[in-house]
């Protein structure tokens, strides 16, 4: 460098720095060489946030076509996971309704949900329970008849008891209780 050197100010605004396209040194500086890039700050990149948002409208849109087609069981499946036992008293528009305004805020975990091959099971045996066919005990670790109080299966220790009687209904033992429940339910 020749002649008089000093330096200026950098300044912020709004949280940015803006490098002028004269100051072409400060751009290589902050861009290539700097310690603390993409630590403490990153290069605004046009193409690379497009590319996410891209990504995240897709995901956002597959959603939203998959909340649309469900058919009314699997509906009421998803929606169980996010708001409960409030599901058995909406009506089946306030459902649709809920479900993709879920699936539009929660692209991803709606459509893993979608995927999820328990899901069903799991509703299944809450609904059972919500009708007194089945009860679970206060303690969460038996599930027994409800007209009987006949055991029917233990939880296994640490893990939720809908998740294990949902694993439950795919033994042998299982299926013949879950087609004697799905007549009683209907």
């Amino acid at each position: 460098m020749s002649g008089d050197q000093r330096l200026e100010h950098i300044i912020f605004r709004s949280g940015s720095l803006f490098v002028p396209k004269e100051k072409s040194t400060l751009q290589k500086l902050l861009s290539l060489y700097h310690p603390d890039r993409e630590k403490m700050y990153e290069e605004y990149k046009p193409i690379k946030m497009a590319e996410n948002q891209l990504d995240i409208l897709e995901i956002e849109a597959d959603a939203i076509i998959a909340a649309r087609n469900l058919d009314i069981d699997m509906m009421e499946a998803i929606m169980r996971v996010e708001i409960g036992s409030e599901v058995s008293k909406m009506s089946s528009k306030e459902l649709k309704r809920d479900l993709l305004i879920y699936a539009k805020n929660n692209p991803e975990l709606f459509l893993d949900l979608l995927n999820d091959e328990n899901i069903v099971l799991r509703n299944f045996g809450i609904k059972a329970t919500e009708t007194g066919i089945l009860k679970l005990s206060s303690d969460n670790r038996t599930f027994s008849w409800g007209s009987n109080n006949r055991k029917l299966m233990n939880v296994p220790f640490d893990e939720h008891p809908y998740s294990a009687l949902a694993a439950w209904f795919k033994t042998d033992e299982g299926m013949e209780i879950y087609a004697n429940i799905e007549k009683q339910l209907k």
